[in-house]
């Protein structure tokens, strides 16, 4: 029997990406796409700051078609809510029936997706939720999950930290007060390998600039 139909929500770092890995073990679940907003004016992924090449080549290592929101800039919350209203009813028309995504323990964060879908005919779904995140990243690091940091909040974290890439060693180095997920938004990564990926996605670091109060990390194509 096909599992459930699943939308997972994209941000091209290893949250979502581990998400992805853990769906596809499970038998009542289909994977059948990503959606990524992306900011409209840069052509990268919203926060993350990934170039959009490279979230279309993401896509296409882990073998699924990638649904972009392209959001404008600046983008008002309703603006940001009337587009994913669209997708909803698009993803509902063509038979999809859940929306999964990567968070780990903000409960105000679930607790909106919970209500923005509400009587949309997608149900949520936290495929990774309420986890040790220090045993997280372990497991992540030790899985080959390859990712970079490409964006640092300052005020949480060292810029040094930004285009490092997401080992044991950087884990080591976290001050106690930052999350080894960065689930407080402390940093972004971008995934270029992993269990969940097909091949590499080939990448090498170019300049680090601070911009809107975060430093980010730029990642080319190789």
């Amino acid at each position: 029997m096909a599992g459930t139909k699943t939308l997972l929500s994209w941000s091209s770092g290893k949250d979502a990406a581990w998400a992805l890995h853990v769906l596809r073990q499970m038998d009542q679940v289909e994977v059948v796409g990503l959606l990524t907003t992306t900011n409209a004016a840069f052509d990268r992924v919203a926060m993350h700051g990934v170039r959009e090449a490279l979230l279309e080549a993401q896509a296409e290592a882990v073998g699924l078609p990638l649904w972009k929101v392209p959001l404008p800039w600046p983008c008002p919350n309703e603006a940001y809510e009337a587009l994913m209203a669209q997708v909803c009813a698009r993803a509902a028309g063509e038979g999809i029936e859940a929306m999964a995504f990567g968070d780990l323990f903000l409960e105000e964060v679930r607790d909106y997706r919970i209500e923005k879908l509400a009587g949309t005919g997608l149900a949520p779904l936290f495929p990774i939720w309420n986890p040790d995140t220090a045993s997280l990243a372990q497991e992540m690091a030790a899985s080959g999950l390859k990712a970079v940091l490409t964006c640092v909040d300052p005020r949480a974290l060292d810029a040094s930290f930004a285009g490092r890439d997401y080992d044991p060693a950087l884990l080591a180095e976290l001050p106690a007060s930052v999350d080894p997920c960065g689930e407080r938004g402390e940093f972004h990564t971008f995934v270029w390998d992993g269990p969940m990926f097909r091949r590499p996605v080939p990448v090498r670091r170019g300049e680090v600039v601070a911009r809107d109060g975060f430093v980010f990390a730029d990642l080319v194509p190789a």
